[in-house]
């Protein structure tokens, strides 16, 4: 055997079931082939997300080992907890704000609802005419590239990483571009969208986004800043949506996003979709015109049909686990998805319903097949 576990992919989510099984006294193997995926590409924000129950409850859950973490999290990790507003540009986002309140606080999510007064008292850069807003009080940011290096460095000499690349995957076996042939007891596929490349199957689609962060500005703004449209934008399965999303980040840089687009594969930044993102930004911050941008760029998000991750055994490949499909929310369930793949490989009670999240789950039962 090579290791006890392989784990493909060294972002968020990989190094996360990598710190797991470690954590839990296996010997893991990583493999990365350094291409780069949503990890270095995406805006590294830990946001509660309630668009269903089992979205909430694996974000509510993996928000609570994040907080556990903060105090341990080295200071390049960037990790801060600056809350989210949602903000409600009328009075009718003002109520889906006041339904949304409800749902977090009954799952025990700290939020709080604050008036226009309110709102501008708390982020004087927004636009004056904005109805309110919902403050969810232990959200975040962090980056994390460095976080995920941060959780393979606490595994020890439980973990080692290689700069390797997958071509084939079958079960718990894998063979690597150089002709090596790896086995182990345990396969975990993590590698977001670029795991369509060794389980063809996978009903996983890329989502291209846009990013653009300006110069430094200190204390511009202070929360990240969402408006309450972003949900609709976030779930859309067609074409080209945008939608204001931005952050404080420490280094008084300021994070914009974000754009959804299914209709392209082109790593290039596209002018007419970051002119979109610009201008629906400009409602919000009327000010970010005046500010100096001085880089953008573009990422793929792996999507589900369901928006869910793909996180459990492969039905029809025993020894392959599947840890993927998170599309926008990689980062803040990276800790909850690797503690509940742990659970299920160990046998364990799992710590939150996994029934919406199994691999089995999608229409055909040869829907995640594999390339051998």
């Amino acid at each position: 055997m090579t290791a006890d576990v392989i784990v493909i992919g060294a972002g968020i989510v990989g190094s996360a079931c990598a710190h797991e099984l470690a954590r839990r006294g296996l010997d893991v193997r990583v493999l990365d082939s350094d291409q780069g995926g949503a990890t270095a590409a995406g805006m590294g924000h830990l946001v509660t997300i309630d668009d269903n129950p089992a979205e909430l409850a694996l974000c509510n859950y993996s928000q609570e080992l994040w907080r556990q973490w903060a105090t341990q999290l080295d200071e390049a990790s960037a990790y801060r907890n600056c809350g989210t507003l949602w903000l409600a540009a009328n009075e009718a986002e003002m109520a889906e704000a006041q339904r949304k309140a409800a749902r977090l606080r009954d799952q025990g999510v700290a939020c709080e609802l604050l008036g226009p007064g309110q709102l501008q008292a708390a982020e004087p850069a927004l636009h004056a005419g904005l109805a309110g807003a919902l403050k969810v009080n232990g959200d975040g940011i962090l980056y994390a590239p460095n976080a995920a290096h941060w959780l393979l460095r606490q595994g020890g000499s439980g973990i080692t990483r290689e700069r390797a690349r997958v071509v084939a995957v079958e079960g718990n076996r894998v063979r690597l571009e150089d002709g090596r042939q790896l086995q182990a007891d345990a396969v975990v596929l993590a590698n977001g969208i670029q795991a369509t490349e060794l389980c063809p199957g996978l009903p996983i689609e890329p989502k291209k986004g846009h990013l653009l962060i300006t110069d430094r500005y200190p204390d511009q703004i202070r929360h990240q800043l969402v408006e309450l449209g972003y949900i609709s934008s976030a779930h859309a399965s067609t074409g080209t949506s945008v939608a204001f999303n931005a952050q404080p980040r420490p280094t008084g840089q300021i994070l914009l996003g974000s754009s959804r687009q299914f209709d392209s594969l082109d790593r290039r930044v596209e002018g007419l979709v970051l002119g979109r993102m610009l201008a629906r930004a400009r409602e919000y911050l009327p000010g970010i015109g005046t500010l100096n941008a001085i880089r953008c760029w573009t990422g793929f998000r792996a999507a589900t049909p369901d928006g869910l991750p793909i996180i459990g055994q492969h039905p029809d490949q025993p020894g392959l686990w599947l840890a993927v499909g998170h599309e926008g929310l990689g980062v803040t369930t990276a800790p909850g998805t690797a503690r509940l793949l742990a659970a299920e490989l160990f046998g364990e009670s799992l710590p939150l319903p996994g029934s919406a999240y199994r691999p089995g789950r999608f229409a055909t039962p040869h829907a995640v097949g594999a390339q051998g």
